[in-house]
């Protein structure tokens, strides 16, 4: 007695049919795919994907039913010259690509970039990469694959009914709050798991005590009350080089200044590879560096004495700009809430783009200021708000 098999992906007991179909000779193309993905170790992103790529291709490819008996299929699109057929939906949305990119006539948007889910790979690294070389029709620049957000460990689907409404959860949370935790939380090679606790915690501690807490600091009146983006003292602060054993400067705010400054270059680079993660935790560690640099000088000690009010200024100075490049560096995963923090220190709409990270001019002591004597606006200086506990998952 036959043993049923079940889906792994649905648990449904598998049927087994047979028809007459149209095929493609798949199994052709199993050399020409394993060099270009050998020739293009970027075909496929990340690593882990086109290592099981390959390893799909390895194990060999039988060739591949394209369409679909029309007196079960009726919607489907009718094979050319042959009304008892429907062209397969998986040659039939893949030509869509082609489509929108106004092939034959134009095609300046070929070769494009695709971003799939890993259940979908094998559509979109072998199928349509086959596809594509036998129409002689160049291939795709890159695959993105990513993994899947579960709830409770289980993939979320209609059918199980366990789905997360991101328009009520952006509402909650705000759609800063929730872009920012998909993109911290997302990673391309494993699945990530939602649960409403999890946002709250993390947005509380990133985005609420870290970032907010930082700007809410060095633009209180009490530090600030000229509500400036303040000048910075050379002689106070001086370059590491002129540092001199009577300065109140210490090794870790030079660390600090030198993690600023390498930022842009390292962040760009995770973004490039789809690793937002990474770059934000990039930004995230010099956001905590800087509190600990306020910390650690403890402005609030500076404000009674005149004489030090300089020092406190510089140190306002180097907060706030690293709070200046944190900003722009942050645009694309919070545009509200950076564009909140920027106005708020003054930083212009035009003074926003990858050419205007370049920090801590004045240090060199050759008479720049950077952005040292803006005015800060009347905006509020709470970027993002607490959140309280929620009991949804």
């Amino acid at each position: 007695m036959r043993q049923d098999s079940v889906s792994l992906e649905s648990g449904n007991v598998v049927e087994w049919t047979s028809e007459t179909n149209y095929m493609f000779r798949l199994s052709a193309f199993r050399d020409k795919l394993l060099r270009w993905l050998d020739l293009n170790p970027t075909a496929v992103q990340p690593a882990k994907f086109h290592a099981i790529v390959r390893h799909w291709l390895e194990e060999g490819l039988q060739d591949l039913s394209v369409s679909r008996q029309r007196d079960r299929l009726g919607w489907g699109v009718q094979v050319p010259d042959d009304p008892s057929q429907s062209i397969y939906v998986w040659l039939d949305a893949l030509v869509n690509y082609l489509t929108v990119s106004g092939y034959p006539e134009r095609t300046h948007l070929w070769p494009p970039t695709h971003i799939v889910g890993k259940d979908i790979l094998k559509f979109h690294a072998i199928y349509w990469p086959a596809f594509l070389m036998a129409a002689d029709i160049p291939l795709p620049a890159s695959i993105i694959c990513h993994s899947h957000w579960t709830r409770d460990s289980f993939k979320m689907s209609k059918s199980k009914g366990n789905v997360i409404d991101p328009f009520d959860r952006a509402a909650h949370f705000t759609a800063d709050g929730l872009r920012y935790f998909l993109l911290r939380e997302g990673v391309l090679h494993s699945d990530g798991d939602y649960s409403d606790m999890k946002v709250s915690a993390l947005l509380n501690a990133e985005l609420a005590d870290t970032y907010g807490n930082l700007l809410s600091r060095v633009a209180a009146p009490t530090l600030n009350p000229q509500q400036v983006f303040p000048v910075l003292d050379s002689n106070l602060f001086p370059s590491m080089s002129a540092q001199s054993s009577t300065s109140r400067t210490t090794d870790e705010d030079y660390l600090l200044v030198e993690s600023v400054k390498r930022l842009p270059d390292i962040v760009a680079g995770h973004y490039d590879q789809f690793l937002f993660y990474r770059g934000l935790e990039e930004i995230m560690t010099c956001l905590r560096m800087a509190n600990a640099f306020v910390q650690r000088h403890e402005p609030w000690n500076l404000t009674k004495n005149p004489i030090d009010r300089p020092w406190l200024d510089s140190i306002i100075h180097v907060t706030m700009e690293t709070l200046r490049v944190c900003g722009i560096l942050t645009q694309p995963i919070v545009p509200d809430l950076t564009d909140r923090l920027l106005t708020k220190m003054g930083v212009g709409t035009t003074e926003r783009s990858w050419d205007h990270l370049k920090c801590f001019e004045a240090l060199e002591g050759d008479g720049r200021e950077g952005y040292g004597g803006r005015r800060l606006s009347s905006n509020s200086s709470v970027l993002f708000t607490r959140l309280k506990t929620v009991s949804r998952r």
